[in-house]
């Protein structure tokens, strides 16, 4: 049985990281849904691709972080810490022979060894851009994918369109600077630990001060 795992949300500085985790016994059955990296691919065939992946993989699962666990979690750890432990835990919900990672650090073989000293069992294999090597790991690419951009669709329905959440999104920092100037505070879901929104809050900050 072979386990492919990836993220989503990563970088966001709005909303949450979700981990993908895929299991298959026969990865050319994922192959011939054409899944690839879920960035090459547009929001209609990922979300085709989701529900044949969800009816095809032997078993699949997510683990979520929200903003406000990844800030709390950032105060001990680095992101790559984080990361490392959200897919030790998603693998570890189900058993397989060999693991497939998307490496997140820039050492495949240091992170390859951590994850395995967390899972322990099957065989680790992390490498950088697994999500457009290993059909699995783009099924979990897509399973992650998908399920973070429902859950940012939640997001805009509670709090207004934002924008896709990241940093680069001017829609989103926009958004971001509107609400701190309007309320005072970073809007729910933002990730305070991320530096975009540290140096908002620090210039919200010295604007008191100089008002004071």
């Amino acid at each position: 049985m072979l386990c492919g795992v990836d993220e989503a949300g990563r970088g966001s500085v709005m909303g949450p990281l979700v981990v993908g985790a895929v299991w298959t016994s026969d990865p050319e059955v994922l192959a011939a849904i054409g899944v690839k990296d879920s960035k090459k691919l547009t929001p209609k065939t990922r979300d085709r691709m989701y529900d044949e992946i969800l009816a095809k993989a032997d078993h699949w699962e997510v683990v979520v972080a929200q903003a406000a666990d990844i800030d709390e979690r950032r105060k001990a750890m680095s992101l790559n810490d984080v990361e490392l432990e959200m897919f030790a835990e998603a693998v570890s919900r189900h058993p397989s022979n060999e693991v497939y990672a998307d490496c997140p650090d820039v050492n495949e073989t240091k992170f390859s060894a951590r994850l395995d000293s967390k899972v322990g069992g099957p065989t680790i294999i992390a490498k950088h851009k697994a999500d457009d090597t290993y059909p699995v790991v783009s099924a979990a690419s897509i399973v992650a994918k998908v399920t973070r951009d429902r859950m940012v669709e939640e997001l805009h329905a509670e709090l207004g369109d934002f924008g896709s959440g990241y940093p680069s999104d001017h829609y989103t920092m926009d958004f971001v600077a509107g609400w701190m100037r309007d309320n005072g505070c970073p809007p729910p879901h933002a990730r305070r630990s991320w530096e975009p929104v540290r140096q908002m809050m620090s210039a919200k900050a010295v604007r008191r001060l100089d008002e004071w």
